[in-house]
């Protein structure tokens, strides 16, 4: 029996959503010039991760 006084109620499909969050991150980090911060300045950075999130997201729609 939990120790929890009041346990969350489980939302099946919040579960889904965070899960794609969780897994898209775990996919952007496998850049190696976003996991290790080869740019130094913000906007360059920023670029980085949105070319990385759109190569990601087409090789997803690709299927």
């Amino acid at each position: 029996m939990p120790q929890r006084t009041n346990i969350p109620p489980f939302d099946r499909a919040l579960y889904r959503q965070r899960n794609l969050v969780k897994r898209f991150f775990g996919k952007l980090k496998h850049v190696r010039a976003i996991a290790t911060r080869y740019e130094k300045h913000a906007a360059n950075y920023l670029a980085l991760v949105k070319l990385a999130a759109v190569k990601i997201w087409m090789r997803f729609m690709s299927r």
